[in-house]
């Protein structure tokens, strides 16, 4: 199924995305769950999708608002560098590293499907990065990667938008970059069907109508049971957890000249079997600067 949060009727709700609209279960799971993230950290999807059975839609799509599927995430991991040839995007040619690059993000940084991106008025360098987001259900601690997948309760999809100029303010972090108010998006929804073994999924990202990157799963360094192995290692992980997998190559930088995002422009990221994420550009309002 396909689990969502939204606003409608006055007020922050959540629910399930069916083909006709949404099938609300904000009063269906009251009062023993009032959100979707109180749902992942009780990994209880399967409770959640049986109060979603045979129900039809409570709001077409036109009249709901989409929320970031998770709003408070326990702890947000996003992977750097994870695809074949990205190395030589940052003009290396070694080998990459025997590790994961590692880094955090707060969920402020990150809106819904349909929402806007903001550019902050201090850069004009935000760039985007198409992503397959996996949801973590069962926790654990020093996982090994036989039994990683059963830990996944779900995938969703994320811009991991970048102000690429800040990224080089510090010499050895790029928290700054990675981690302005509303620079990134997450959604539109959890899709928690299994993944099949060995299964690909293809990931495109598109800005307005242009292709910008396109590849598969397949041509990842570290897999998803790598991932989750690794970072069970240094920290355990919960139900709710979010792991931002890593981008493709292509990404605006990359370009010469760079093709930074513009106010105006429509970012388009799209994972096989998942869905399609959607966000528009704007600049910071003048009442924030």
């Amino acid at each position: 199924m396909r689990f969502m949060s939204f606003f409608a009727g006055g007020r922050a709700r959540f629910g399930v995305a069916s083909e006709t609209g949404v099938v609300d279960l904000t009063d269906r799971l009251a009062p023993e769950f009032a959100s979707l993230d109180d749902v992942a950290r009780a990994n209880a999807w399967s409770r959640a999708a049986s109060a979603a059975d045979g129900a039809g839609a409570d709001f077409p799509f036109e009249e709901v608002s989409f929320l970031p599927p998770l709003a408070r995430p326990g702890k947000i991991f996003c992977i750097g560098v994870n695809y074949g040839k990205r190395n030589e995007e940052y003009g290396q040619v070694a080998a990459p590293s025997k590790y994961p690059n590692v880094f955090m993000r707060t969920p402020e940084s990150l809106v819904g499907h349909g929402q806007a991106i903001i550019r902050p008025h201090v850069s004009e360098q935000l760039d985007y990065e198409g992503e397959i987001v996996l949801v973590i259900g069962k926790p654990g601690r020093y996982i090994e990667r036989a039994g990683a997948a059963s830990h996944i309760a779900g995938l969703t999809i994320a811009n991991e938008g970048t102000l690429r100029d800040w990224m080089t303010h510090g010499r050895f972090n790029i928290t700054q970059g990675k981690n302005f108010d509303r620079s990134g998006s997450i959604g539109p929804w959890i899709d928690t069907r299994p993944l099949a073994a060995g299964e690909t999924l293809r990931v495109r990202t598109w800005v307005n109508d242009d292709l910008r990157q396109d590849d598969t799963t397949a041509n990842m360094i570290w897999p998803f049971d790598f991932l989750i192995s690794y970072l069970s290692q240094f920290a355990s992980l919960a139900p709710g957890d979010i792991i931002l997998t890593g981008t493709p190559t292509g990404a605006g930088a990359r370009f010469d000249p760079p093709r930074w995002l513009q106010p105006g422009d429509r970012l388009r990221i799209a994972v096989s079997g998942v869905g399609v994420l959607e966000n528009v550009v704007e600049d910071e309002s003048p009442s924030r600067v």
